[in-house]
Parts: structure tokens; C-alpha cells; sequence
């Protein structure tokens, strides 16, 4: 009646760690041929994939810490002591990050928060939220302008040190110093320590992704890397060689504004626009207005800026349909949900975190239960539902061993699918290794240091930070996670809820003196686009000016919840950031650089 892109479709964050959704919805989605593909891939690591398109040909062509090998780990923004990585696969990171002290090498972390990586760490530096951009443009000036790198030794496949010079030379030292609240001699201090130091990496994560500027600090990133001789290199970054290489198999194409979103017209990447432009294509009439959504094994309405818009949004749909196993804070809205058998009930191989591993393996895990009979696996929906849309009453399902055991056998490393099974602890494939410029997916086989579509941010750049000052007492507010929440996936296990309250706003002791707040004392916190009240608990493991509430919570808005959620719902940090407030290179969310009013609330 309306037209293809008048269906929307929004895939979560276990979309990744499925192996039958990972096989099977795509096919069903790129029938409906809609425009209107959303996903949580631009709540959290787009800017790592738009790096990635930009720099070495294709977005999943990301370099991996060589961490077993590094004598220098600056994180920038990520806290993996609780992520386990993210954006780099890498079991016992406690031990891994230990090990890199006790050779005599340094672990440094640059976070607004004192996270718990940062508490294990030589060093830890506060820095503003949104300001990471400056101070990786701070390193690479000191870089070039104290003579710390040797230009001779960057790759003859690199190209453009020009305009990446070109570039840093529009910024000037002491103002990067006023907006990171990071002195000057802690930079250079960092910086000379990293180009010193035998084998040295960068990494980013969350803070870094999920701010205005997270495409040009992901890139910048990576920039450090290469020109610092730690690309493609033991002890840096390296490409890994998966046993499942989609990467290897690609054609070159395009992936970036092939179409744009029809209000705001955001640029399409990666066959996907930003979901912070949902609610309004829902909301707005007109041709091509989303009239019918899918949700695949997501929560939007908690886990995307602005949850409250995009919940009132829900109302004006004509139909939604979610394929989930929870009722939840969305599904409650769909009038069909299709539940697939859970996790316990179907086997996993995993295609998407062998592609960000430390070391390359593979590994088969068979389902440990049984589904019941009345019960169909998620690949099962996703293909039923194809036949169904192209007429057809049935049709042969496939499996998704069907479709491994073909990409395992013609993979790189030709392993056989029976053989795998029969190896309960997997196989391990060996290090990573170098493979530049061969890796590469660009023209010519080259890196291309100052892409057009980054340096010609700068603009934007200087602009913000001019206009970004503010006279009245806000705090930026930043997001953080927990272990025993996995996200919010275990906010219904009865034992990993037991013990404090988590979902509580972390504040730094001076600044809540100066408003007349005390320790554990309740708060109304206000943005642009709501309020919650929330305990307020006071530490000096926040910079001052910053505050932080953990994402994934906010389940007192529905009654269908599980009860163990309900015990604790807490308050949805998604009720504050704002869907107005983005990275406009890459459409990104940028959480980070959402400001709030805080006020006590008295008895």
C-alpha cells in the first residue's frame, strides 16, 4: 500500500552472537528491499567501521592489539576488565594487561571515569567527554614536531603523510590543552613514552566511538598506530585471518550515501542509516514514512538516544512485528512476536568475534539442550517468513551447519566441519600475523593517511569546540556497564541481581558540594529531552564535571517484564541522551556529549 521503505527494520545487539539470525535474517530483510534498515551498530561501533571503509578498503578489515606482545597499551575510552575487549576478542584480560607490566611495559587509560581498567593500570588521565579528537591530535603534532617518529620507516604503501600534517597544523597545542583539561606536559609525557617504547599500541572503544567526533577519533587512532611503526606489526595492530573470511571473499563496492534517510538525510553506510533518526521517520507523515517495523532480538526503547520519543512513536505504527524471546520494554508494543528457541538451545559458531580476536581460532559449540518440538529456531522463522513473502507455503530449510561447513571448507584455512566438532576446545589457528599490503581492500593496495571525507571535518572541528562553552552549571553525563549486567542481558538471572543497587549516578565529591548534594542522597537529573530521579552516590573516581549512569536499565516502564528485573528496574540512562545530538560524519550516537542539569531532591 505505501511502498517497500515503508517498512523499517531494527536489528539488537544478540543479532551478532546468533548464528542462525547471522545467516538467515539478512536474506529475509534484503527481500522486503526497504531503505529503512536500522540496526545497534550506530548506538556503539560505526565510527570503527567507517575508520576502517576509509582507510583499508572495508569496514570488518579492523586491526586487532597485538596485546601478548606489547610493551605500551594506551586505552583510550574502553574499559575491558569488564568488556573483555569489545572490538577485540580477548579472554583473560586481567592476566593479558598484568602481563604487559610484568615485562616492563605500561598500561595508560584516558577516561572521564577512574574505570576499573584504569584502577589496574600505571596510569590513569581525566579527560572531557567529546575531547578525545584533541588529544590524539595533540600526540600526533608532538609526534612530528619533536622528531619521535622516523618517516623513512612508514610503509611504502602509505601515502599522504602531507595531509595528515596538513591537517594537525590547523590546531594549536595550548588550546587542545584548555578543552581536554589535560596539561600539556601529560601529553607530551604520553606521547614521547609511546614512540619510546619497543612495541606500543592505541586503542579505543566506547568513549572514544560514542561521541560528535567519533569518526575522526577512530581514524586518528588508527593514524597513531601506522605512523608510530606499530601497523601491521607484533606488538601493534594486526589483521586477523579468520577460518570464515568474508572480508577475503569481498568485491570492492560502495557503502557509504548510497541513499539518505528521508527527513534529516543522513548518509546510508554500510546498507544501514542511524537510528537516531527512527522515531522521527516513524513519526512524520509522508511518502516513505515507516509504517510497519520489525524488530529483531532488540530493545530500542532502552538501548537508543531518546527511548521515550521512539516508545510514542511505536503508537503511530500500523503494524510491528519482533522476533524475540522477551516481553519487554519494546516487544510490548509489536502485535506479533515470533520467539525463537533461546541460547542454551541452538549451537554457535562465531563469525563476527573470530573477525576481532587476539589470535585466530575456531571453535564449535553444539546446543546444550534440546528445543521443544512446539518451538522453532531463529533460522527457521527468518526462512519461513521468506517463503511466505514470495508466495510459497514451504520450502527446504537449511541449517546453519549447512552453510559453516562450506565456509569452513573453502576458508583459508580449508578446515573440515566434522573434524571441527570433534574438538570441544576448538582449534587454534595461530598467531596474528603480518599480511600488508596484500590485506588491503583499497585501489592500489595503499592507506590513503588524510582521506578527503575526515579532513575536511576540520571546519566542524574548530567549531565545535568554540561553541561548546557554557556559562550555567551542567555536567556531561557519560554511560557506563557493569560485568554482572553483560549489557542488560543478565538483568533477569535472580543471582546476578542480587547485592546494591547499580544503577545509580557516580558524581565527584566537589561538585556535589557545590549544589548541595550529599552521599547516597536521591537526584533529579534533566537533559534536553527528560528527567529521572536516581540515587546519587559521590566518589572521586569521577572527573569533576562529569557524571555516570549505567545503560540497560529502566524496566519499571512495562509490567510484563520478567519479576527479577522488576525487583530493581532502575532508571534508562536513554531517557536523557538525545537523538538530536550526533557524530555527523558517521550518524553515530554521540552519548558522551549529552548535558544535564542535576538538582537534590529534599525530603
Amino acid at each position: 500500500k505505501y511502498g517497500s521503505n515503508s517498512i523499517g527494520i531494527y536489528q539488537g545487539n544478540p543479532s551478532v552472537h546468533n548464528l542462525g539470525t547471522m545467516l538467515f535474517a539478512g536474506d529475509f530483510f534484503k527481500k522486503l528491499k526497504t531503505q529503512n534498515n536500522y540496526s545497534a551498530t550506530s548506538t556503539d561501533q560505526l565510527p570503527h567501521h567507517f575508520a576502517s571503509e576509509f582507510l583499508y578498503g572495508h569496514p570488518l578489515l579492523i586491526p586487532i592489539p597485538y596485546i601478548d606482545n606489547t610493551h605500551f597499551m594506551l586505552i583510550i575510552g574502553g574499559n575491558p576488565l569488564v568488556s573483555n575487549g569489545s572490538m577485540m576478542t580477548v579472554p583473560d584480560v586481567g592476566n593479558r594487561l598484568k602481563a604487559i607490566q610484568n615485562r616492563g611495559g605500561k598500561v595508560v587509560v584516558v577516561d572521564p571515569r577512574k574505570t576499573e581498567t584504569a584502577i589496574k593500570s600505571d596510569k590513569h588521565i581525566f579527560i572531557k567527554p567529546g575531547s578525545d579528537v584533541l588529544f590524539l591530535i595533540g600526540m600526533i603534532k608532538i609526534m612530528f614536531a619533536e622528531s619521535l617518529i622516523d618517516i623513512s620507516k612508514i610503509p611504502d604503501y602509505v601515502e599522504n603523510v602531507t595531509g595528515l600534517k596538513d591537517f594537525i597544523g590547523g590546531f594549536n597545542l595550548e588550546s587542545i590543552e584548555k578543552h581536554t583539561g589535560i596539561a600539556l606536559s601529560e601529553i607530551y609525557e604520553i606521547t614521547k613514552e609511546f614512540c619510546n617504547s619497543k612495541t606500543a599500541v592505541c586503542y579505543g572503544r566506547m568513549g572514544l566511538s560514542t561521541q560528535e567526533f567519533g569518526g575522526l577519533g577512530l581514524w586518528l587512532m588508527n593514524v597513531i598506530n601506522i605512523v608510530s611503526n606499530n601497523f601491521d606489526k607484533k606488538g601493534g595492530v594486526l589483521f586477523t585471518l579468520p577460518a570464515i573470511d568474508f572480508v577475503g571473499i569481498s568485491k570492492p563496492k560502495a557503502r557509504y550515501n548510497r541513499w539518505q534517510s528521508r527527513l534529516r538525510k543522513f548518509p546510508e553506510f554500510i546498507g544501514e542509516l542511524p537510528v537516531s533518526c527512527l522515531a522521527e521517520e516513524i513519526e512524520t507523515p509522508g511518502e516513505n514514512q515507516v509504517k510497519m517495523l520489525f524488530t529483531s532480538c532488540g530493545n530500542p526503547v532502552l538501548s537508543t538516544p531518546n527511548g521515550k520519543s521512539l516508545e510514542k512513536a511505536f503508537d503511530k505504527l500500523e503494524f510491528m512485528v519482533s522476533i524475540d524471546i522477551y516481553l519487554n520494554e519494546t516487544t510490548k508494543h509489536a502485535d506479533l512476536i515470533l520467539p525463537p528457541a533461546t541460547g542454551l538451545e541452538t549451537s554457535h559458531y562465531d563469525l563476527t568475534f573470530y573477525n576481532l580476536s587476539v589470535r585466530n581460532v575456531s571453535k564449535y559449540s553444539p546446543a546444550l539442550f534440546e528445543k521443544d518440538a512446539n518451538c522453532k529456531y531463529d533460522y527457521e522463522i527468518f526462512q519461513e517468513l521468506a517463503f511466505r513473502y514470495e508466495g510459497l507455503s514451504d520450502g527446504i530449510i537449511l541449517k546453519p551447519e549447512d552453510k559453516l561447513k562450506l565456509g569452513l571448507q573453502y576458508g583459508p584455512y580449508q578446515i573440515d566441519f566434522e573434524d571441527l566438532k570433534l574438538k570441544p576446545h576448538g582449534i587454534d589457528l595461530g598467531p596474528l600475523n603480518a599480511q600488508c599490503p596484500a590485506r588491503l581492500k583499497t585501489k592500489n593496495k595503499t592507506i590513503d593517511l588524510a582521506p578527503e571525507i575526515f579532513i575536511g571535518q576540520t571546519e566542524n572541528l574548530n567549531k565545535y569546540f568554540i561553541e561548546s562553552e557554557s556559562s550555567k552549571k551542567e555536567f556531561y553525563i557519560i554511560g557506563r556497564r557493569h560485568l554482572r549486567d553483560n549489557n542488560s542481558w543478565m538483568h533477569n538471572s535472580e543471582k546476578l541481581q542480587k547485592g546494591k543497587n547499580r544503577c545509580v549516578l557516580m558524581m565527584n565529591p566537589k561538585d556535589a558540594d557545590e549544589i548541595g548534594i550529599v552521599d547516597n542522597q536521591m537526584v533529579r537529573v534533566r537533559s534536553r529531552v527528560g528527567e529521572v530521579d536516581v540515587n546519587c552516590i559521590l566518589t572521586n573516581e569521577m572527573m569533576s564535571g562529569v557524571v555516570s549512569l549505567p545503560h540497560g536499565y529502566g524496566h519499571g516502564r512495562t509490567h510484563t517484564r520478567l519479576s527479577v528485573a522488576n525487583r530493581n528496574p532502575g532508571v534508562s540512562l536513554n531517557d536523557l541522551t538525545d537523538d538530536l545530538v550526533f557524530d555527523k560524519l558517521t550518524g553515530n550516537s554521540a552519548f558522551s556529549n549529552v548535558k544535564v542539569c542535576i538538582e537534590p531532591i529534599l525530603n
